[in-house]
This record gives structure tokens, sequence and C-alpha cells, in this order.
């Protein structure tokens, strides 16, 4: 674990290193990031302008989950996209036989080899809309606590599906589609659950877990979250995180080296 760690501070040392070599970039993504939350509070906006509410969650509440929602796509824009998105790279141009030799896991190695600061607006941005509207809802420091383990598992689920449309480059080469899909679906996750009707909800729950990302940690946050819930979301986390490895080790079976 110490030697992990050790090549962690080693990886993302450099990389952050050779990303702000380029400062200007931190604030086209600051801009880039404002004008998404703007965008989304806009769209947020325009169901409660009008006095309309979904069920059960008030103006307030409605920005707890979109809060969450801006922290998992900074999450997204500073680890899974500049690591996972490059596993194709490294299939096509053969430099995953050099990665296969090191003395690590190549997984560890694929998913932390680089670290982008152009997702820390979003991380920002996330923590600012989530302490306006704790203070408007008087939410105790104790419940953004016991929030933070469902949105903690809530990534782990994510980095897992993003892992493994990963892995699929081993057979298709051009897996961004794939994966744009992905984002795709996670957009939904920008409103609670209730706001789709009961087919939807079942889907993002139980097929694509969107509710686990966004609408479970929010309402743990908000003091209303069912253990049952807390659980699932541990059990899957655990589960994708599991079926990541053993997909990976079984993608390897089939991997062609460059020099073969």
């Amino acid at each position: 674990m110490k030697r992990y760690l050790n090549v962690l501070q080693l990886f993302w040392s450099t990389a952050l290193a050779a990303e702000l070599e380029y400062r200007l970039n931190f604030l086209i993504a600051a801009l880039s990031s404002l004008g998404n939350l703007v965008g989304s509070l806009f769209g947020l906006f325009l169901f409660y302008r009008t006095g309309y509410t979904f069920e059960g969650w008030s103006w307030e509440e409605a920005l707890v989950i979109l809060g969450i929602f801006t922290l998992l796509q900074g999450f997204a824009a500073t680890l899974l996209s500049p690591n996972l998105n490059r596993i194709v790279n490294h299939v096509q141009q053969g430099t995953l036989d050099f990665i296969l030799l090191k003395p690590i896991s190549s997984q560890f190695w694929l998913s932390s080899r680089t670290l982008s600061p152009w997702g820390l607006p979003d991380l920002i941005f996330a923590g600012i809309l989530l302490v306006y509207a704790g203070e408007r809802l008087e939410v105790s420091w104790v419940n953004y606590l016991l929030g933070a383990v469902p949105l903690f598992f809530g990534l782990i689920s994510l980095y897992s599906l993003w892992f493994i449309l990963g892995a699929t480059s081993i057979w298709f080469v051009k897996i961004y589609n794939v994966t744009e899909v992905l984002r795709g679906f996670l957009e939904a996750g920008r409103f609670p659950m209730v706001a789709y009707p009961a087919v939807y909800r079942f889907f993002f729950t139980f097929v694509v877990p969107v509710a686990f990302l966004t609408t479970i940690p929010a309402e743990v946050i908000l003091g209303r979250g069912e253990l049952v819930w807390v659980v699932g979301a541990a059990i899957l986390a655990l589960g994708l995180l599991l079926a990541s490895g053993i997909f990976w080790r079984f993608a390897l079976r089939f991997y062609t080296s460059a020099s073969s």
C-alpha cells in the first residue's frame, strides 16, 4: 500500500507540473464550468419559476442535487476523463505493452497515471452550491458527513462503469461514442428521480444507476435517506469495482501485444 501511495504521489506531482505550464487553460476551464452551471441553474429555474416543484423537493433541495451532480462532473474531469479515455490510445499505439510489464497493477496505472486541474472549478462551484443550499435548509455538518458515505460509493460506481467501458477498447477501438452515451445518461442526475416517469426512474435506478450517484446522497444530506438504499449503494459500488477488475483481466486475454 505504501508503495502505491508513493507512486500515486509521483504520478500526480509530475502531471500537475506539466498541466500548470498552460495556466490560461484554468481560466478557460473555470469560465466553461461557470457557463455549464449557469445553464443548469437556468434549466432548473424554468421548472420552479411558476411555483411548480418536483414532488417532495423544494428549490433549495433541488440545488443539493445539482451541487452533487456538479461535483461528479468535476471528479470525472479531474480523474476519469484524463486517464480512462486514454486506454484506447494505449491499445492503438501499443504502449499498453509497457504498462503491463510494470511491477504494479495495470488497472491502477491506467486509472491514476495523470491528474487534471481543469476539473477543479466544478469542484469549487459544487462546494459553493452545497454550502449555500445547506445554509438555507439548515443542514448540519453531521448530515454532510453522512451524505459523503453514499457519495463516495457513487464515485466508485461511476469510476467502475467508466473503466469497464474503457476496457472494451481491447475489442472496439473507437469507444468515444460509448462513453458519450454514458455521460448523456448521467445528465439525468442533475434532477431528482421523481422528475421522471416511473419507467425512467426504474431505468435510472436499476439499469444505469444514476439515482445512486446523486439522488440518494442528496436524500442522506437532507436527513431523509433510508439505510437500505445506502447499503444498496455500497453493494453496487463494491460489486462494480470487483466486476471492473475481473472484466479487465478477461479483456487482457484477448489483447494482442504490439510486439507479437
